[in-house]
């Protein structure tokens, strides 16, 4: 019998200009945290979806348990014993946290020739996974009332309600926090413990070099090699994923901050709860890192600057001019940008092109006489940042969805850039992207603050915050707690402010 419990072999799969995967391999041994790395739109998450029957293969096999198998589609893969927590989340916010770990398979009950859900079982069924998986949340409650992270968390048992021997984790801790990265821990380590074979896709090093026993590293499509996690250094890995040695994690700074011409003062939410009495201000081509813990209100804050949300006293001065932002045009209107957190959810428009996610915030720009859109303008406007930001795509025409998260992210900055700003507020510009596309965006963020624009970048990776920024505002519980210049900046000065709770 094989040593191995699901082999995927010389995998081949093509998108209309893309060749994704190109005879990709991957061995799993039963027991074991198999890590699989490799840059955004290396082919990982393709070579999990073809796995979990979301993607059939063009060519290649999938032997599982000694057999090859065809893959008809996700729930046959989980009757098979193979379950995916995605790294997009697509929960039913407005169904129940019990009705969300079962949905597709709901336990059911005869009455008579009629066969109904059993809610009872279902709601007990699902009692019994959240407590396995070390969560005390209530099973009728909506899953709507939970935070992302948590919702990430109920994927997890979700997962593990299907009895799983092979769970794929794709970036699984990109939303959480560092307690509930450990909680997350505990349970791999229980799973692993049973004999569950866990493919854990992330970008975080040092989460790799912990968590797993092998490692798998992809490059454009290809399988470049498997190694043993305890031969392997951050360095090494690297190398091995972008093909080349990155000496520097961020660009030189070659910006020259000047004259203040971004001011907020004692800007206060209209929820209590949230941010309040907030004073800062932003240098012309200066950028400012915003620090914090999660609840901090980083994200509701610069959601209050941009005219999402409502706010009941403060002021937003531009150049001396006092700004009236009630909504997110009146913020495009004057120059300002903002780049969302959640690029899924409040970014991308997925179905549309590239095109068109590029030209949708400027498109009054691109009017012939007022009434039709010029479209060779616009082509020039995609073709010209496809280039300066390095853009990997087939054509202008490609759905957005299909693109890598870095390249997704490029182009959601294309469109903002396409309007000129000259405040440009970053929500965690490279969440969920790897190392080298992260580079990328690091050399247009100070390329940006280099031609004079102001930068506000919010990051809850600390080492981003002191290696890309100026100055750094520190938040906690909705109050700035404190400012520290960028060459002055540590991991244990910036924790001392952001702990510093009323």
């Amino acid at each position: 019998m094989s040593e191995y419990r699901l082999e995927m072999c010389d995998v081949v799969k093509t998108f209309p200009g893309v060749k994704a995967l190109n005879h990709a391999q991957l061995k799993l041994k039963p027991g074991t945290v198999h890590a699989l790395m490799g840059e955004n739109g290396a082919g990982k998450s393709t070579l999990m979806k073809c796995m979990f029957g979301i993607y059939h293969m063009d060519e290649g096999k999938v032997i599982y348990e000694g057999q090859e198998v065809q893959i008809k589609g996700p729930l046959d893969a989980l009757n098979r014993g193979i379950a995916m927590v995605h790294q997009e989340l697509q929960p039913i916010p407005e169904r129940s946290i019990g009705e969300n770990i079962y949905v597709g398979r709901y336990p059911t009950k005869k009455y008579g020739p009629v066969t109904v859900i059993d809610h009872d079982k279902m709601y007990e069924d699902a009692a019994k996974v959240l407590k396995e998986v070390h969560l005390n949340y209530d099973p009728h409650a909506k899953l709507g009332t939970l935070s992302v992270s948590q919702m990430q968390l109920v994927e997890i048992a979700k997962a593990v309600s299907a009895d799983c021997k092979v769970l794929i984790l794709d970036e699984p801790t990109s939303s959480l926090t560092a307690a509930e990265v450990e909680a997350l821990f505990t349970i791999v380590n229980e799973l692993r413990a049973k004999g569950v074979s866990i493919v854990y896709i992330s970008h975080k090093m040092d989460e790799i070099l912990r968590i797993s026993d092998e490692v798998t590293i992809m490059r454009d499509g290809q399988y470049i090699g498997t190694w043993e996690a305890k031969e392997l250094t951050t360095d090494m890995i690297i190398t091995k994923m972008v093909g080349r040695e990155l000496s520097n994690l961020y660009p030189p700074r070659s910006n020259t901050p000047g004259e203040v011409v971004f001011e907020v003062k004692d800007f206060t939410s209209i929820n209590p709860k949230s941010f309040r009495h907030v004073n800062f201000n932003v240098r012309k081509g200066e950028i400012l890192g915003v620090a914090g813990l999660v609840g901090a209100q980083r994200t509701e804050l610069m959601e209050g600057l941009f005219g999402l949300r409502c706010h009941t006293s403060g002021t937003i001065t531009y150049k001396g001019k006092e700004l009236t932002i009630n909504q997110p045009q009146d913020a495009i209107k004057n120059g300002i940008a903002m780049l969302t957190e959640d690029r899924r959810a409040t970014g991308i428009l997925g179905v549309l092109s590239i095109a068109d996610n590029v030209s949708i915030a400027s498109l009054n720009k691109y009017l012939i006489g007022g009434i039709m859109l010029d479209d060779n303008k616009i082509e020039k406007l995609v073709q010209d940042n496809v280039a300066k930001l390095s853009i990997k795509t087939p054509s202008s025409k490609t759905q957005i969805q299909s693109l890598s998260g870095g390249n997704q992210q490029k182009v959601l900055i294309a469109r903002w850039l396409a309007n000129d700003p000259d405040v440009f507020i970053m929500d965690e510009p490279t969440r969920g992207i790897d190392v080298g596309a992260k580079y990328e965006i690091y050399c247009i963020i100070a390329e940006m603050a280099k031609q004079g624009k102001s930068i506000i970048m919010i990051s809850s990776e600390m080492s981003e915050l002191i290696g890309m920024s100026d100055r750094i505002m520190v938040m906690c519980d909705g109050r700035c707690t404190g400012f520290i210049d960028g060459d002055k900046a540590n991991q244990e000065n910036i924790m001392t402010l952001a702990t510093q709770f009323e």
